[in-house]
């Protein structure tokens, strides 16, 4: 038989039990490591939890008192929101730029509402540790999301510096619409068949922007051409007073008729004249001054050719005519 007497184990039915020395009072050493009663780790339990709920309730006027700022500071990012453009109507006329301030003052109204409120809801902590730990949050932000905080600023500078706004309509890089909002980090542009394309601002702040309503007024170009045994000063005449007589026709500038070049056909002659810029405006004024001319030329018997073609063989080509 293997003698175990050595190890400091007894066999027990419950399993193995560490054997302990017998101590004054019959107390044994079982008792000593054994966990403390359960009523005394619940009273521990409880304790603990009331003195959490103490000082929840000591730290309570703390954050009814952070809550407020922050109620205050909304109210007033609201007031700002609805009046602030009547405040900056004296300093700029531009609604880009009286968004653009508005939008400035809420971002800087929430800032130092939210840093009031953490002050408030922390005491020993003092503004110097708050701006800087502000500080170290934004670079940490600005290195995660840096092509958000690039629109963001490129925003910014598109309402600050850009003379296009709400309403005019633009093209960039094949995207042409009415631009419907402005916002810090997107621009909403409508085509004029009624998509909606949502554009980064870096890209329109990187690439080259057509502002097409820039002006009230535009200048437009149409070729006509005459054929080559017209009388050409004589279709110019007729050309000019039929566009001068279109109602779309702006008035204020100078309509322009010159022979332009040889057609294949025809004389060509261009067409310049002054109307509205709006995208309808250049539709309608388009195809006034096109059936004015094509008008005027018909009654005074000036043709206005189909295209000719000239067929040349190599041999002469014999003509048969079958007989009845």
């Amino acid at each position: 038989m293997i003698d175990i007497s050595w190890l400091p184990i007894d066999i027990h039915p419950a399993g193995f039990l560490p054997r302990v020395q017998q101590e004054g009072g019959g107390k044994s050493a079982l008792e000593d490591i054994a966990p403390e009663p359960v009523s005394e780790a619940a009273e521990t339990v409880a304790e603990s939890l009331r003195e959490i709920w103490g000082n929840f309730l000591a730290h309570t006027p703390y954050v009814i008192a952070s809550m407020m700022a922050l109620i205050v500071t909304w109210l007033a990012v609201i007031l700002i929101h609805h009046f602030g453009r009547h405040l900056f109507r004296r300093t700029t006329s531009r609604k880009s730029l009286q968004d653009l301030f508005v939008r400035l003052l809420t971002i800087a109204v929430w800032i130092f509402g939210l840093l009031f409120a953490a002050m408030l809801l922390f005491p020993g902590l003092t503004p110097a540790k708050a701006l800087g730990a502000v500080g170290l949050l934004s670079v940490a932000i600005g290195l995660a999301f840096k092509d958000i905080f690039e629109n963001f600023f490129a925003g910014i500078l598109i309402l600050w510096r850009f003379p296009f706004e709400e309403g005019d309509v633009i093209e960039c890089e094949g995207i042409s619409g009415r631009v419907e909002m402005v916002d810090v980090r997107n621009t909403n542009i409508r085509r004029m068949t009624g998509e909606l394309v949502v554009v980064p601002n870096l890209f329109l702040f990187k690439n080259p922007c057509e502002i097409l309503t820039n002006r009230r007024k535009r200048r437009l170009s149409v070729t006509v051409g005459v054929a080559y045994h017209e009388d050409l000063a004589e279709a110019v005449a007729v050309i000019e007073k039929a566009v001068s007589s279109c109602k779309t026709v702006r008035d204020d500038e100078p309509i322009q008729i010159f022979p332009k070049g040889f057609g294949e056909s025809s004389i060509d002659i261009e067409m310049t004249w002054w109307t509205g810029s709006t995208p309808l405006a250049i539709r309608e004024s388009c195809g006034e001054v096109v059936a004015a001319v094509k008008r005027a030329l018909d009654e005074a018997g000036i043709e206005i050719p189909y295209p000719y073609r000239t067929l040349t063989f190599k041999n002469p080509l014999t003509v048969q005519r079958e007989s009845e």
